[in-house]
């Protein structure tokens, strides 16, 4: 599984190229969005997609997220509905995962889904994951661009970190702006709320017109996203922590003090969400515990403190 070298592509049309050319060929390609990097395989290819859980020591059962480069091409693979048209309207090109069943003859690699019935695809915004999609014109699996359960990459750099010598190339795109992995939301059934992110509760109650239940820890893995050790970094995680002992670095939020590192000094949850990842990375290399910030539990605040409690899980 390790290769003799991984390629860093520039985002220009050469590396874009490149990069697709390596999905042709079988290869795992690290790729931007508006999240977090992707780690991509031709989704309908059975090979390349247990390369991408062989590069990330992922569990077999733990479903991947298709990425399309257009709305429309979704309902290739799924069965399309109107509540999904509502989301995609609303959502798509964006931060959204839709989770619907298989449609006959979609042509998906059965690793990607684990299995299951149903597969979640998005539709990215970011454009060179946009520009990729359409120079290979075809559905790429992606999960994060990470070891499996370790923190989440921000940047190519992080990608390399973690995965250098197990993928092809990293296509460059700069830091992600979101910084937390997608929405998910299930259309299989009752419409539920699958995994917090930038997309809130509220905002997709208001497209959909309809409320939304919450998946309680499933028995069984029906989602990417519902391991509840994941996110991790090697250091011990102490959340909602106002008085951080003397051996703890501490993570911040709002106007604290002796913070190592501060998410948002002004107390901003989307620049919370953005730097989250990043900072973690940082103070696991530098301390063995780490203490963090309460964090509010509303809007993009639900998706980080989802993040931060998986994190800190027993592992």
């Amino acid at each position: 599984m390790t290769l003799s070298s991984t390629h860093l592509l520039s985002a220009d049309a050469a590396g874009i190229a490149e990069a697709a050319a390596f999905l042709r060929a079988g290869e795992r390609v690290a790729l931007p969005t508006e999240t977090v990097y992707g780690l991509g395989a031709d989704a309908c290819n059975g090979e390349a997609v247990a390369g991408i859980y062989a590069a990330k020591g992922r569990p077999s059962f733990n479903p991947l997220i298709v990425h399309v480069a257009h709305p429309t091409d979704a309902a290739r693979y799924v069965e399309w509905s109107d509540m999904a048209a509502r989301l995609a309207a609303a959502f798509w090109p964006g931060p959204l995962t839709l989770v619907l069943p298989l449609r006959d003859g979609h042509g998906i690699a059965s690793l990607v889904t684990a299995g299951l019935d149903t597969l979640a695809v998005r539709c990215p915004a970011h454009p060179v994951a946009q520009a990729l999609l359409e120079a290979f014109d075809g559905p790429v699996a992606a999960p994060s661009a990470n070891p499996s359960g370790k923190i989440s990459p921000t940047t190519a750099q992080h990608v390399l970190q973690g995965l250098e010598g197990r993928v092809a190339a990293v296509l460059e795109g700069g830091a992600a702006e979101i910084g937390l992995e997608s929405t998910i939301v299930g259309l299989a059934g009752t419409p539920t709320l699958l995994r917090h992110g930038s997309i809130t509760r509220e905002m997709l109650e208001a497209a959909l017109g309809t409320p939304l239940t919450e998946a309680t820890t499933p028995a069984a893995i029906t989602a990417p996203g519902q391991l509840a050790s994941h996110y991790a970094p090697d250091a011990v995680l102490r959340l909602n922590v106002t008085a951080p002992a003397a051996d703890e670095a501490l993570l911040g939020f709002g106007p604290v003090e002796n913070a190592a590192l501060n998410l948002s000094p002004a107390g901003d949850l989307r620049e919370a969400a953005a730097n989250l990842f990043a900072m973690l990375r940082t103070l696991d290399a530098q301390a063995s515990k780490i203490a963090v910030s309460p964090i509010p539990a509303r809007g993009i605040g639900l998706a980080i403190n989802d993040r931060l409690s998986r994190a800190a899980a027993p592992r």
